[in-house]
């Protein structure tokens, strides 16, 4: 059942919303369902998405059927967005050439358009079901854009079924939870139209700077040359920061800018931990989720992507590297090696004793021993054993950027699925796992940058 405290939150224009939409589904059922669905999806902006998880909820509760309400809902909205692709296709062209002017839409934003459909269309059209604003004007906008009608209804099928299954399945579940489903749904759809804004902007940002990119170099290199004139010892110093041959250039910045963002972000997550500021509620609220979610089987697989981050994983994965290394005769790396995994190990220590926070409850079950929680030594030692396993054989064996480029993201996947593995099993917070990355960062950057380094400074120094 939903908390008093957690629906106190929710505002009241949702509940009366809530309330008006259960009373309408409640007293007209499925008409109810398919008209707001198809409503919505030809360009009329109605909550045909409240409407469709209500009526879950309803048979959730015995009265209404579950497998009617998602084949309504789907078919509703395949049938209104079909109605709203053919008012764009048949009307809309017409009425933007007519009074585009009126809102600034001229021919040449009418292309753009034409072309975006023609790349991204039946990619709009299946995930625009998913967001609330895209899912109102998606239609109307590839008939506009004269989107080929047999590649839209096979999107606009896949997504409706789609849509309808989803939504439908997650309003029967969390029926008893239904207003805060809402919320959580319409904060994740405002997140994702935020997020496809930020892609658009930046987009758009690129298209400025690639435009006016000769304009910007001789704005910059006028500049440059005047403060170089000036303060000539800070401009030699400055452009030798970010020269690659130099041993204290390019590498030394790159590690030094991360290890500072490292450090903010560790401080941060501290500073939030010892004064129990809102992000230890959110700890808490995330734990239990995990906890109350969790299954046997889902415990098996984490318990063992767990294990790949543990103490005992990563000593085998330090000492198989320690001895390669040093059968290779590569002292300068068997250095970094052993510093890595070594520095790892003691930070992990003695951080967990400086900050000494308990472990979260119920937590002894995947437990052998009892250590503190902050920071993740999992999460720590697993960023910094793989992470230096990964640039060791990137920079010695792999030769490609592109598998360079797969190397760098198969890792990062296992040490993000370790951090995930110690909030699912609930011997962790979020924060313990967010601060153990961040010194883990912190750390490996030094220990990287410190070889590249001393490599550079052997090769500078050496005859030629």
């Amino acid at each position: 059942m939903v908390t008093r405290s957690r629906v106190a939150r929710i505002s009241l224009v949702e509940i009366s919303v809530h309330s008006s939409v259960t009373r309408l589904v409640e007293s007209y059922g499925y008409a109810v369902v398919f008209l707001f669905v198809a409503i919505e999806s030809f360009g009329i902006p109605l909550p045909g998405e409240t409407v469709l998880v209500t009526a879950a909820a309803l048979a959730a509760l015995g009265h209404l059927s579950i497998w009617w309400v998602i084949a309504i809902a789907a078919t509703g909205g395949i049938v209104g967005d079909a109605t709203g692709y053919w008012i764009g296709r048949l009307g809309g062209l017409a009425l933007l050439k007519r009074y585009g002017r009126v809102i600034h839409f001229d021919e040449d934003k009418l292309e753009k358009v034409h072309r975006f459909f023609s790349r991204h269309g039946s990619k709009a059209v299946f995930f625009g079901r998913f967001i609330a604003l895209l899912r109102t004007w998606a239609a109307l906008l590839a008939g506009t854009a004269q989107m080929p009608y047999r590649i839209f209804t096979l999107y606009n099928v896949l997504g409706g079924i789609t849509w309808a299954t989803l939504f439908g399945t997650l309003g029967y579940v969390f029926g008893r939870s239904l207003p805060l489903l809402e919320h959580y749904i319409g904060q994740a759809s405002l997140a994702v139209v935020l997020l496809i804004a930020l892609v658009v902007a930046l987009w758009l940002a690129w298209r400025w700077f690639d435009t006016n990119r000769e304009l910007l170099a001789e704005r910059v290199s006028w500049y440059w040359v005047r403060f170089r004139e000036r303060h000539p010892g800070v401009a030699r110093f400055i452009a030798a920061r970010f020269v690659r041959g130099e041993y204290l250039g390019l590498h030394l910045t790159i590690g030094f800018l991360l290890s500072l963002a490292a450090l903010w972000l560790f401080a941060a997550v501290t500073e939030d931990v010892v004064h129990h500021d809102p992000l230890t509620r959110f700890d808490l609220t995330l734990t239990r989720l995990f906890r109350a979610h969790a299954t046997p089987l889902g415990d098996k697989i984490f318990s063992i992507v767990s294990a790949l981050g543990s103490p005992g994983a990563m000593a085998v994965v330090g000492a198989g590297g320690a001895l390669l290394l040093l059968a290779r005769r590569k002292w300068l790396v068997l250095a970094a090696w052993v510093a890595g995994f070594g520095g790892a190990g003691l930070l992990t220590v003695v951080l967990k004793n400086l900050i000494q926070r308990p472990r979260p409850a119920g937590a002894a079950e995947f437990l052998f021993g009892t250590t503190y929680s902050f920071p993740s030594g999992h999460a720590l030692g697993s960023l910094v054993g793989y992470g230096m396993l990964a640039y060791i054989i990137g920079s010695s064996w792999v030769e490609s950027r592109r598998a360079r480029l797969r190397l760098a993201i198969a890792t990062a996947v296992l040490v993000i699925a370790i951090g995930i593995s110690r909030l699912y099993l609930g011997v962790h917070y979020f924060s313990d796992v967010v601060a153990g990355y961040a010194v883990g960062v912190l750390w490996l950057s030094v220990c990287i940058s410190g070889l590249q380094v001393a490599q550079r400074r052997r090769l500078s120094a050496s005859p030629p």
